[in-house]
């Protein structure tokens, strides 16, 4: 499957499931009619229900010493001047008695996906969507534990976060302005609740917007192409920053990171590959991470991969 299969069936009005892996590489586009024949599963509900449920993971997260001898990297990248942000992520294992099917069904998330017995997420960010001849996107950049004493205040005021979210914004914005014009930012550095497991995050978003045309249904595939990867949980400026991602992380994300999204024949609607866990045969891997600029402090962005752990 190609973009080419995404602007025929948009074109047609058919509706379909998207999914590209991080690099995207690995191109799928599954019309909905033939999705019961897939062992794939997916729902994206912005007023889901939230159910609670008492599950969480054991993790064991990489050494610290590890995670360092990349942050360096990273930071030594960004005095050099080839990146300003960089999302850095690693796979931690994790210990759990639930089956992917399971855990799929207990989580809490506008975005969830299972893709047969291989990985599963739940996502809370939006990627792109598309109605009315307007293309949306939302940047989440910005997490902190809401039992924090003013948390909200503190967040919104830190000017590590501050230049962090300001530079993916201008990413995106510019990103949005290859395909479409009149492109602007809705509203900036907003807060939403987010449900982690036994506490709750606050996380920072903004939105921007665009005019993509009438003719966006002919041209999807090329959209998507031209947006991906995620400049969310990539970097700026993007190639260089993807370059150095894949000199650094050491292992592949494959699909962690990437795009799942739907068609209904009329909008389109996607989200971020993040909250990842994949199946493997020395068992399963939370994919996690964050956003790394110079006033980013090692231990910090080491227990911020370690917050992202959990099932909401």
């Amino acid at each position: 499957m190609s973009f080419e299969d995404v602007n025929l069936l948009a074109s047609r009005r058919e509706p379909f499931l998207f999914i590209s892996d991080f690099k995207a590489q690995n191109i799928e586009v599954i019309p909905l009619d033939k999705l019961k024949e897939s062992d794939i599963e997916f729902e994206i509900n912005e007023n889901y229900s939230y159910k609670e449920h008492p599950h969480n993971f054991k993790i064991s997260p990489v050494e610290f010493s590890s995670y360092k001898e990349k942050f360096d990297s990273v930071i030594e990248k960004i005095k050099s001047g080839e990146t300003y942000i960089l999302n850095l992520t690693q796979p931690t294992k994790i210990d759990t008695t639930l089956s992917l099917k399971e855990i799929y069904k207990l989580a809490n998330a506008h975005y969830k996906l299972r893709y047969k017995d291989e990985f599963v997420c739940f996502s809370p960010e939006k990627f792109i969507q598309i109605k009315d001849n307007t293309i949306h996107t939302f940047p989440m950049k910005g997490t902190i534990d809401a039992s924090i004493t003013n948390a909200a205040q503190k967040i919104l005021n830190d000017t590590k976060e501050m230049a962090e979210h300001i530079m993916i914004v201008d990413l995106l914005r510019n990103d949005l302005s290859i395909v479409a014009t009149d492109v602007k930012v809705e509203k900036f550095r907003y807060i939403d609740t987010i449900s982690a497991g036994d506490k709750e995050l606050l996380q920072v978003s903004s939105h921007i917007s665009g005019n993509i045309g009438k003719e966006w249904y002919d041209k999807l595939g090329d959209v998507l192409k031209a947006l991906l990867p995620a400049g969310s949980i990539s970097g700026a400026p993007k190639r260089s920053t993807l370059s150095i991602i894949d000199s650094v992380e050491n292992y592949e994300r494959g699909h962690f990171s990437g795009v799942f999204g739907y068609f209904d024949g009329e909008s389109f609607d996607s989200g971020v590959m993040i909250r990842f866990i994949q199946n493997t045969k020395e068992g399963m891997l939370y994919k996690s991470g964050g956003g790394i600029t110079l006033d980013s402090i090692d231990t910090l962005e080491y227990q911020e991969l370690q917050d992202k752990i959990y099932l909401p």
